[in-house]
């Protein structure tokens, strides 16, 4: 089965469901790309739960033939600026490392939102619906919504990461202040903390919190190269760090604190 074959038996599956639940029919579009935006907005909406153990099969094989096509990105492949720490622009989805860092609402289940370009939603994508499944599970036993600067790990699923370590960051309404930049530093101290409790060798950040958050992205980026900096200085961990940037200004950030 071809690419394309397997993203109309998905859809096929995902259109029934909707149908059913909703009593509203919806036309699967010709075009291959239509056809993935569909995908990604009816994956996104539903709520956790499994599809057939066939469909869900396909799905494995379609996302982890897409995770190849993007281009899977290692470590190796990245510039050590500082030991242990490297700076990488690109999609966190495509990198092979121990942990990839999302950056979570306090629901912990993931964009709802249909084809929204926040980070979360993009993890979800790419993981697979298996990832919602997992993330319900852990919040069906806690106390929700989610604290502040805690780290909750799931497996990646299909991600060339092998796990998925979600983080709530602040949300900034007007100035910052102390107790968000010290939430800040939290979620970058205890997301290493969590990866060196289970023995990980690498880790990769995005930008916690700059985004729909509001986070200011240079003083973010200040917290959270210090904050990495005194962690692996204090414990001397021997764990691999990435700080992960999409935006160019993020990047230009991040590569005058670290040259």
């Amino acid at each position: 089965m071809i690419q394309q074959e397997r993203l109309r038996c998905l859809l096929k599956g995902l259109v029934a469901e909707y149908k059913e639940k909703h009593n509203e029919h919806i036309d699967i579009p010709v075009n291959e790309e239509e056809q993935f935006t569909l995908f990604r907005a009816l994956c996104n909406i539903r709520p956790a739960g499994a599809m057939p153990a066939e469909w869900m099969k396909v799905e494995d094989e379609y996302l982890n033939t897409l995770a190849h096509e993007k281009g899977i990105v290692t470590i190796n492949d990245m510039e050590e600026r500082e030991p242990q720490i490297y700076l990488w622009q690109g999609d966190i989805t495509r990198l092979a490392v121990d942990a990839i860092v999302n950056a979570a609402n306090n629901q912990l289940l993931g964009c709802f939102a249909p084809n929204h370009k926040c980070i979360d939603n993009e993890i979800h994508t790419f993981a697979g619906i298996e990832l919602r499944m997992e993330c319900a599970r852990i919040t069906a036993y806690m106390e929700m919504p989610e604290k502040t600067g805690v780290a909750r790990m799931t497996y990646g699923y299909n991600l060339p990461a092998k796990h998925v370590i979600h983080t709530v960051g602040p949300i900034i309404d007007e100035e910052v202040t102390d107790k968000e930049r010290n939430e800040l530093a939290s979620c970058y101290r205890s997301c290493l903390q969590l990866a060196n409790a289970y023995n990980l060798h690498s880790i990769a950040f995005c930008c916690i919190s700059t985004g729909e958050f509001r986070f200011p992205n240079e003083e973010a980026a200040q917290i959270a190269v210090d904050t990495v900096r005194t962690y692996l200085k204090e414990t001397n961990s021997k764990i691999e760090v990435v700080f992960n940037v999409f935006k160019d200004i993020d990047y230009k950030i991040y590569d005058k604190l670290l040259s």
